[in-house]
Parts: structure tokens; C-alpha cells; sequence
């Protein structure tokens, strides 16, 4: 055998190996690559776009947050507010009440005390004409007397 001859047979069987490969070996493989590097290259683009959604929804639920919070503190307020302005009104409600109470206890105070005046009128009434009898020793006229009393209480 040859040298050159086996090297002439080892090169055409090369040739024939690499036609073989490039037609029907390379074409499948050089696919899956770029169907390898596209979906690379797809999910590398999904990951910017969820990154920039992340980043908004964040943006969003802060400034909802915000919102929220300034809507708490308003009602805060305004629940504080109507607290005071029924603790006023009840206060007022109470002053007024006491006051009709003082009111009440100064005629209640009045009535008593006219009661009183009107008794111990009776009792002086009766108590004259006891003693005006007992000075003339006769009989006063107690009718005449009351009218004699109702013209001096009149008078004072």
C-alpha cells in the first residue's frame, strides 16, 4: 500500500464526511442554536419587560398607599372633628339642662317660701286674734279679721 494513496483515500472520505455533515448535520444543529439563542434573547427581553412592570406596579401600589394613608388621616380628621363637635353640642345640652334645673329648684324655692309666708301669716293671723281677745275679752269676728289680714298682706 501506498502512503499516498491512503492519504488521497482518507482525504475523499474526509470530503465525503463534511459534505455529508454541512448537508445534513449542520443545517439541524445550526437551527436548535438560533432556536436556542432566540428564546435567550426572549427571555432576556421578558425579564426587562417583567422588570419595568415590577417596577411600575411598585409605583403603583405606592402611590396607592399614599392615597390611602391621605384618605385615613382625612377621616381621622373628620371623625375627630364630629367627636369634638358632639362633645360640644353635648355640653351645651348639659349647661342648658342645668340651667332649667337651677330654674326649676329657684321657683320650686319660691313657692316654698311664699307656702311659708302664707302659714306663718295664718299662724300671726290666728295668733292676734287670740291675743286681741284675750286683751278685750270678747269674741273678734273672724271674718272681719281675715279681711283686715288679706288688706295688710296687699299692702306689703
Amino acid at each position: 500500500m501506498n502512503i499516498n494513496l491512503t492519504m488521497i483515500g482518507q482525504a475523499i472520505a474526509f470530503f465525503i464526511f463534511v459534505v455529508f455533515c454541512m448537508k445534513y448535520v449542520w443545517p439541524p444543529i445550526m437551527a436548535a442554536l438560533q432556536e436556542r439563542q432566540k428564546k435567550i434573547a426572549d427571555g432576556l427581553a421578558a425579564s426587562d419587560r417583567a422588570a419595568r412592570d415590577l417596577e411600575l406596579a411598585q409605583e403603583k401600589s405606592a402611590q396607592e398607599l399614599r392615597e390611602a394613608k391621605q384618605q385615613a388621616a382625612g377621616l381621622i380628621e373628620q371623625a375627630n372633628k364630629r367627636a369634638a363637635s358632639i362633645v360640644e353640642a353635648s355640653k351645651d345640652d348639659a349647661r342648658k339642662e342645668g340651667e332649667k334645673l337651677i330654674e326649676q329648684a329657684k321657683a320650686e324655692i319660691e313657692q316654698e317660701r311664699n307656702q311659708a309666708r302664707d302659714a306663718l301669716r295664718a299662724e300671726i293671723a290666728a295668733i292676734a286674734v287670740a291675743g286681741a281677745e284675750k286683751i278685750l275679752e270678747t269674741s273678734v269676728d273672724a271674718s272681719k279679721h281675715n279681711e283686715m289680714l288679706e288688706k295688710l298682706a296687699a299692702e306689703l
